[in-house]
């Protein structure tokens, strides 16, 4: 049965094997909370690499037995940093997670072409999985935090992994939108002709294991009746399982619609590096950065 709530993923993976994960410069509460939540659910084995005297502390300040943790000592916030994707390249990690800090210097590290996980002409891109009260079931989307403006490659290349991920919830086969402002197709427009190419390629076999259509604008993508009422005749249309943004603007943007308007939660992850790896913002709730990690075992 295909996964349609978040907190399914933590019930699914009780029943696998755990997954070994390292958090880089896990000196932040919530952090540390969310790692020690999924280690009492019996989901992964963690290693937190940073200060260990701020560690200490919040694990005294939240109650939290700090012997659950392997800690690697190191208060630097970038050499933490390699640290932990050095442990990951060592084997001795499944996937990596993002604690304190920045997305910047922990993208850095990833990307790094002599140390970091990224394979050679490798597209890593950011995939989120988002559930909203108004809509039946998960949505896989992406990319809202990475690629600013995708090519067709990159386009091609994100279309694979958000049914990659959408597969991992246990959807036999994703529809997946290539979102565009319409659903007309239009030589004006790249964003509609690129999902037209998209969209035959996968007709054609040439993209694998889902039902892909495009352009589609947001509405007819999620609302069946908008789609009956513009008569279109789609198989992913009201229905949709993945979608695929245009462009960094179109997809951020959703996304903080669906957490800041809509009472959303969310999973998201990095993939196409050597291994899935956790980046949500520092900011995030606890019960995010859960099934973020969540999420990651379940790709890993």
């Amino acid at each position: 049965m295909p996964i349609t709530k978040l907190d399914q993923m933590l019930e699914e993976l009780k029943s696998k094997p755990k997954k070994r994960m390292v958090a880089a410069y896990a000196n932040d509460a919530h952090t540390i909370d969310a790692v020690s939540h999924a280690i009492d659910m019996g989901i992964i084995e963690g290693t937190l690499v940073g200060s260990r005297t701020e560690i200490e502390k919040v694990c005294k300040e939240e109650n939290i037995d700090i012997n659950k943790f392997q800690i690697v000592d190191e208060s630097d916030e970038m050499t933490a940093t390699r640290k932990a994707v050095e442990i990951v390249n060592e084997g001795k990690a499944d996937f990596i997670m993002k604690g304190l800090v920045s997305s910047d210097k922990y993208m850095k590290a990833i990307l790094d072409k002599e140390k970091g996980l990224t394979p050679p002409k490798a597209v890593l891109t950011h995939v989120t999985v988002l559930e909203n009260p108004a809509y039946h079931k998960l949505l896989v989307v992406s990319d809202v935090a990475l690629i600013i403006l995708p090519d067709l490659e990159q386009k091609i290349a994100i279309t694979n992994y958000v049914i990659k991920v959408a597969k991992s919830l246990g959807i036999e086969t994703p529809k997946v939108a290539i979102h565009s402002f319409t659903e007309q197709v239009s030589y004006k427009y790249p964003s509609c002709t690129d999902a037209a190419i998209i969209t035959q390629m996968a007709d054609r076999g040439q993209i694998k294991g889902a039902i892909v259509d495009g352009p589609l604008a947001l509405d007819v993508a999620i609302d069946k009746e908008s789609a009956g009422i513009k008569k279109l005749k789609s198989p992913v249309a009201g229905d949709a399982d993945c979608i695929v943004f245009p462009n960094i603007e179109a997809g951020n943007t959703f996304y903080k619609c669906h957490t800041k308007l809509c009472g959303g939660e969310l999973g998201a992850i990095v993939v196409g590096a050597k291994v899935p790896a956790v980046l949500s913002s520092r900011g995030d709730s606890v019960k995010t950065k859960l099934y973020s990690i969540a999420l990651g075992a379940m790709n890993a």
